[in-house]
């Protein structure tokens, strides 16, 4: 530090600020030494909070030259906005500010950096203000072409940065009472380290997305705010989705981004708890909840109440119109936004967002003739129910002449599905009419599969009959009765919007859509049922889930089966599931040839001591003891073998997924074998960084398009 000191005071005190006089001198220089100097490349950077720190993120190489060739066009920077980030934030240049463009969260400060400094508590390091980075390459320019070093600049917030030479350059902080006590910059604490350019710090840029997008994908949020352990929000954990999806991009469909038959796919969050919980529901919950362990209540009004609003029917309407009418702003904002774009819209939901999805899938129309025209209109909200009138649906029964019987009796739809025979004999329907009347809202109800509810308690609680094993089937008794019991989804009566698109696939992560639909008194889902708009639904869970539930035994009860495996993103199986099954296979075939060498043992000894029939009755057994042997162990251990051999049936679960399988089971690391209890909420929440889930979500999205991977997996 002696030295420093040395150089120190042989510093002037004055403002290093280059003079005219300075420029003039700068002008006599020879060429030679001049072309030294080379202007620094600046990189645009933004602020964020996290973890109520500020943190300087660069933006990607490409976002970066478009900041730059906007700031350096000339223009008037005070009306210009640049699209960054794929197009889900906008800076505006003459603010510096960068603001969200499909969700609401605070605006970001940007900066167009060419200096930095290293941070107080951490090795990253932070851009000085334009302004002063601009006073300081001044300096440092007259320095390197005059080769006359030991600048020293004071900055605005007083503190002291002292130009060694271009290799050591420091930054000193201010100290209360410096002036006081005549203290020097090398008594004001450890220097910092000044770096000019982005290439000399060590920081991460990553290259910019494709600009083609070929799929958009809306996710939905489970219970609380928080979506996963470190309490990221939605919006967060979809970045990371997103950006594992541009990682395997590259990896698995390199062949087709080489022929530019692909770009990317689009994640987008959509957000209903802060709606929901802008209600003023939280003060009337403050005024009753009991003032112990008051953390603990907190975190239970914040998150796990949410699974009763959703069965409220006050809440209910309020989240499934939150939920719905985002995705319909979304989708429009994006479109004016990306006017070519030409993909399809799928959807995925975590957790309870998983069953709102569903509920809002099962009530959508079956026919989306007019959607063009309401395009304009997202937020509209209407019943499945609703259309056609009766009126309509008599004239195509070629029974409009009942109708005023019905509007005298004050019938609508809804009372005319729930009349019988005799209902309709008393309001002097004759037998044809009423025959057909009763068949046409029961095949309806049929084709439906599942239904919304009908009937309302005066609480506004739904009221349905106790389901039977007939569930979801055909029944009518002798009488031409309607015996099918309409028991819905046991969802609470509301009026589910319509969305703006028919999803191509719905994607459920740790789902208890199966469990919810349990408890609602459904006990199977017909296997010709689908939903009316979606063609594809895929239940994706982790094996040690707690909330996860499967769907496929509500589909085919009567059959036991394994759920579909995804494949590891490497293309094989964890090392541990193999070693599993090998040793299986490997205690299978011990068994096996152990009963069999036993047999054989107690043949020979009980076998006749005929020479002449040996040879014979040795052939015999050689030819039966194959077939005995491998019927008799799985009469043994039926268990075992179906452990050993997988789906070897094919498994038909009906038509929610277009015929395919519909519960896909993630393979769980090795650690988390160890302990099932210890990774359970973990495993809850680890889709937002599984390559397997990502890559399977995908998979089944190009494949829609006819792309597919590179090697299948295994």
């Amino acid at each position: 530090m002696s030295s420093v000191e040395s150089h120190q005071e042989q510093l002037p005190h004055s403002d290093p600020t280059p003079s005219p006089n300075s420029c003039s001198s700068f002008e006599l220089i020879d060429m030679d030494t001049s072309s030294l100097y080379e202007p620094v490349s600046p990189h645009w950077f933004y602020c964020k909070i996290i973890d109520s720190k500020e943190t300087w993120i660069p933006f990607n190489s490409e976002d970066s030259q478009l900041l730059e060739e906007a700031y350096g066009s000339g223009k008037d920077c005070n009306g210009r906005v640049v699209p960054t980030d794929g197009g889900r934030y906008d800076v505006h240049l003459g603010e510096r500010m960068r603001y969200a463009v499909y969700w609401d969260e605070l605006a970001s400060e940007v900066r167009r950096c060419t200096w930095f400094y290293k941070g107080d508590k951490d090795n990253k390091y932070v851009p000085y203000p334009e302004s002063f980075s601009q006073v300081l390459e001044e300096t440092y320019m007259l320095a390197v072409t005059l080769d006359e070093w030991k600048k020293k600049l004071e900055s605005p917030n007083r503190e002291i940065i002292i130009l060694h030479n271009p290799k050591l350059m420091v930054h000193y902080q201010p100290v209360a009472g410096s002036d006081e006590w005549g203290s020097t910059p090398t008594e004001q604490g450890r220097p910092r380290t000044v770096k000019r350019g982005v290439e000399n710090i060590s920081v991460d840029i990553h290259c910019g997305e494709p600009l083609q997008i070929d799929h958009l994908v809306f996710v939905v949020h489970g219970i609380g705010p928080a979506c996963d352990l470190r309490f990221r929000s939605i919006v967060q954990c979809v970045n990371d989705f997103r950006s594992v999806s541009l990682n395997l991009l590259q990896t698995h469909f390199k062949k087709a981004q080489e022929n530019q038959q692909i770009g990317r796919v689009e994640f987008l969050p959509v957000n209903w708890h802060s709606p929901l919980h802008s209600t003023g529901v939280d003060v009337d919950l403050q005024r009753i909840t009991l003032p112990s362990i008051n953390r603990l209540r907190h975190f239970t009004n914040d998150t796990i109440l949410d699974v009763f609003f959703y069965n409220s029917p006050t809440y209910c309407q309020t989240i499934v119109d939150t939920v719905a009418s985002e995705m319909n702003r979304i989708y429009t904002l994006f479109l004016q936004r990306n006017p070519d774009f030409k993909g399809g819209v799928s959807i995925a939901g975590h957790s309870l967002g998983s069953l709102i999805l569903f509920d809002i899938l099962t009530n959508q129309k079956d026919s989306l003739g007019d959607i063009d025209s309401e395009k304009d209109l997202p937020n509209i909200v209407k019943d499945q129910g609703d259309t056609p009138t009766l009126e309509e649906d008599l004239k195509k029964l070629q029974l409009s002449e009942f109708f005023s019987i019905f509007e005298k009796e004050k019938v609508d739809k809804e009372a005319l599905a729930l009349c019988t025979d005799k209902d309709l004999q008393e309001m002097g329907v004759p037998l044809g009419p009423r025959r057909k009347i009763l068949n046409y809202f029961r095949t309806r109800k049929i084709s439906m599969g599942i239904n919304r509810p009908t009937l309302q308690s005066d609480s506004g609680v739904n009221v349905s009959n106790i389901p039977k094993e007939s569930d979801f089937c055909s029944s009518s008794d002798g009488t031409g009765n309607n015996d099918y019991l309409d028991v819905g989804i046991g969802q609470v009566s509301v009026k589910y919007p319509r969305l703006i698109y028919k999803p191509e696939i719905f994607f459920a992560f740790g789902s208890p859509i199966g469990m919810f639909l349990t408890v609602r008194g459904l006990k199977r889902i017909d296997p010709n049922y689908k939903f009316p708009t979606c063609k594809g639904f895929f239940n994706i869970y982790h094996p040690f889930d707690p909330v996860a539930y499967r769907i496929e035994p509500m589909v085919v009860p009567g059959v036991e089966f394994e759920p579909m495996l995804i494949p590891h993103h490497k293309g094989r199986k964890r090392m541990h599931l193999e070693l599993r099954e090998g040793l299986t296979r490997m205690s299978m075939d011990l068994k096996n040839n152990l009963l069999g060498s036993l047999r054989m043992a107690w043949k020979s000894f009980t076998r006749a001591q005929y020479p002449a029939l040996q040879a014979s009755e040795t052939a015999e057994e050689t030819e039966a003891e194959p077939e005995s042997s491998s019927e008799k162990p799985s009469d043994i251990n039926t268990e075992e073998t179906s452990v050993a051999v997988k789906e070897v049936p094919p498994i038909n679960v009906g038509m929610l997924n277009g015929g395919q399988r519909i519960d896909y089971v993630l393979q769980e690391k090795p650690i988390e074998s160890f302990n099932e209890y210890l990774f359970a909420l973990q495993s809850h929440l680890c889709y937002w960084e599984s390559e397997d889930t990502v890559l399977l979500v995908l998979k089944e999205i190009y494949q829609t398009q006819g792309i597919f991977l590179d090697q299948p997996l295994q």
